[in-house]
């Protein structure tokens, strides 16, 4: 199964209310995202850390420690895979059928054991940029 496939038991058998993405700090994939090297079929997924990266290189320009990079770059992969998870059709459909649902990110701090909040939260569609936003249909 893959993650879409999960998702859509989740939110469309389960009708669960809330969906959590929750990331690392310290993630080895993020730290492997931030190094010019090639790893294999894995860079494949890297990439989209590695568009996160770019994305907010002005921000992460401007970290000089580097576990503190790693770190924000894993807190913003958070953000933009919550956005991904937001752009889905099986999430869209739940909202447009006004079954209550929340995409949720968090990141858990391996070191400590603590489970941070990102207070990234998005109940419905009108939460996210337009271009994104599958139509209504007329049923």
């Amino acid at each position: 199964m893959n993650c879409l496939s999960v998702l859509q038991y989740a939110v469309e058998i389960l009708s669960v209310k809330h969906i959590i993405v929750c990331g690392h700090y310290g993630c080895g994939g993020v730290r492997a995202a931030l190094n010019n090297r090639e790893y294999g079929l894995i860079d494949n997924w890297l990439r989209n850390i590695k568009d996160v990266a770019q994305t907010n290189k002005q921000e992460l320009k401007l970290i000089e420690n580097d576990q503190a990079r790693v770190d924000r770059l894993c807190e913003l992969n958070v953000i933009q895979q919550v956005a991904n998870v937001c752009y889905t059709s099986i999430v869209q459909n739940a909202w447009r059928r006004r079954q209550p649902l929340a995409v949720h990110g968090w990141i858990y701090g391996i070191n400590n054991g603590i489970l941070k909040d990102l207070k990234v939260d998005v109940h419905d569609q009108a939460q996210i940029p337009k271009i994104y936003r599958f139509p209504v249909s007329d049923e």
